[in-house]
């Protein structure tokens, strides 16, 4: 059963975004598609503003012009089901509304999840579909699919040249986190870095134990700290504001308070007015000037 304590699926698409940014401005990106009526839903449809664009991503060579993308995080099955439920992903994005228009020679289909789906591939070789890999961890199925399908095994794939999608993953190592935060230290533009803290988001999430042990190691620590520190002071600043006034309106409070028992006080200590009348100028209650009194 999937952690709902991790948003896997807005870390995907962070880091699919990530994956193509130098192909960034021939894409659209449209996450949690909506193919038809709810629930048909894709996680993420990647449509090439240029078909004739090659994408220099391994896993946007597949690409045609609309692509529809299915992401599994770890704790959920890739299974014959998906497949098929992919498939009818695509049918029904060919055959409804506008993009009825658009020829089934130029969808594609990708299924995406860390570990390597054995069921799903021993059923391929029974019913004889040929499947191969144009790059590690990347496999296209050419025969039993009515589009052009491929799935992605993020924990085969080259984690240099897709540092993103392999750190969506609850297994991470020292190195994993190492490629991770250098990824994020060369990234300039601020949409790169929001997608890179979503992403970053998911992997501390994910891998709590190993970041708390990082912390440990000194070099870790300062590399960790250069990349969080100034969220978790902007996180730390937004509650010390809050406790800031929220400690000036109980400050305010107590003053006034104080101040009604003084005035009670000096009232009682004249000898000159009534208990009511000490009441109805100090604003306390009878009962909180009779302790006072006795006190």
């Amino acid at each position: 059963m999937e952690d709902t304590r991790i948003q896997w699926h807005p870390g995907f698409v962070a880091a699919m975004n990530l994956e193509f940014k130098e192909n960034r401005d021939d894409l659209i990106f449209e996450k949690e598609y909506n193919l038809n009526t709810k629930p048909l839903e894709t996680d993420l449809l990647i449509i090439k503003k240029n078909p004739a664009v090659v994408l220099k991503n391994e896993i946007g060579a597949f690409f045609r012009g609309h692509n529809i993308i299915e992401y599994k995080s770890p704790g959920d099955e890739l299974n014959v089901n998906t497949f098929y439920k992919v498939q009818g992903y695509a049918c029904i994005y060919k055959a409804a509304g506008t993009s009825a228009r658009i020829s089934e020679d130029d969808v594609t289909a990708t299924l995406i999840r860390e570990g390597r789906p054995e069921g799903l591939f021993q059923y391929f070789a029974e019913k004889g579909f040929q499947v191969t890999s144009s790059h590690k961890g990347i496999y296209c199925v050419h025969t039993g699919s009515l589009f052009p399908t491929q799935i992605v095994v993020t924990r085969e794939i080259d984690g240099n040249g897709h540092v993103w999608l392999k750190s969506l993953s609850e297994k991470l190592q020292k190195e994993d986190i190492q490629r991770l935060l250098k990824g994020m230290g060369k990234l300039t533009g601020e949409f790169d870095k929001e997608m890179a803290d979503s992403v970053l988001k998911v992997s501390v999430n994910a891998n709590e134990s190993l970041v708390k042990k990082l912390l440990e190691d000194e070099s870790m620590y300062e590399a960790l700290m250069e990349i969080m520190e100034p969220k978790l002071a902007l996180r730390d600043k937004s509650k010390l504001e809050e406790g800031l006034q929220q400690g000036l309106q109980q400050g305010l409070q107590q003053g006034l308070q104080q101040g009604q028992k003084v005035t009670a006080i000096r009232m009682m200590c004249s000898g000159k007015y009534s208990l009511e009348e000490i009441s109805d100028i100090s604003g306390l209650t009878l009962k909180e000037i009779q302790m006072l009194k006795e006190n």
